[in-house]
């Protein structure tokens, strides 16, 4: 059994099955919840059925295309040792590919999928914003940068982060970088500062020479503020 409802509303599901007496140790009940785990449906315990959590790592905008999106995507699964057996199964069995979560890594893991999953398209929002304000039209500046994206995504589905990533940090282009922060109104230049750090730690490791490397990090350096 599959409970695909809101998170909060997962042990209120549990409890009313407990109540009804529906679920029992011949079964295997799991939720689809990216963040929580197998103890959202604590209220099943005593049933001795397998519980677990099945978390298909794939954004679904649109129901009718589900199966095709689905086919090939992985699947976090989390449980007791048996309701892992049968999630594997499940899984395979639908066209997806299962990776077992271990115990208390819930969050983290979901957290990683919220950043590649919904922070990309905020990103692509922002992005579609600053060239808006550049006098590119805005029927275009929504799809100006979709074939990049894609683009990237080949990339990232080849090769690892270090390998795929591109731009003016990695090339060392100090001045650049400098021309995009007077650019951009504060706010936004402060996430560029949080983004282009994380990028500099990448290129580091890619082999950009030292000096660079603290020029840049200077460059990014959040400013301090006056009291």
């Amino acid at each position: 059994m599959l409970i695909a409802t809101p998170d909060e509303a997962i042990p209120t599901v549990a409890a009313r099955l407990r109540g009804e007496e529906a679920i029992g140790p011949d079964h295997a009940v799991f939720h689809v919840s990216g963040s929580l785990d197998r103890y959202a449906m604590e209220a099943l315990e005593p049933s001795q059925a397998a519980l677990g959590s099945f978390h298909p790592l794939q954004a679904i905008a649109s129901p009718a295309s589900a199966p095709e999106r689905l086919r090939g995507a992985y699947v976090g699964i989390e449980g007791d040792p048996r309701a892992v057996r049968i999630g594997k199964l499940m899984a395979r069995d639908v066209g997806l590919i299962p990776v077992e979560i271990p115990p208390g890594a819930k969050t983290g893991y979901h957290a990683g999928a919220t950043i590649v999953a919904s922070y990309t398209v905020v990103l692509m929002a922002l992005a579609t914003r600053v060239v808006e304000r550049s006098g590119i039209p805005p029927e275009l500046a929504g799809r100006l940068y979709t074939p990049l994206l894609r683009g990237v995504t080949a990339n990232l589905a080849e090769v690892d982060p270090v390998d795929a990533l591109t731009g003016p940090i990695l090339r060392g282009d100090v001045e650049t970088v400098r021309a995009h922060l007077v650019a951009l109104p504060e706010e936004e230049r402060a996430l560029y500062r949080a983004l282009g750090r994380l990028s500099l730690d990448l290129a580091r490791t890619k082999g950009l020479d030292e000096a660079v490397v603290s020029e840049l990090s200077a460059v990014l350096a959040e400013p301090e503020r006056d009291g």
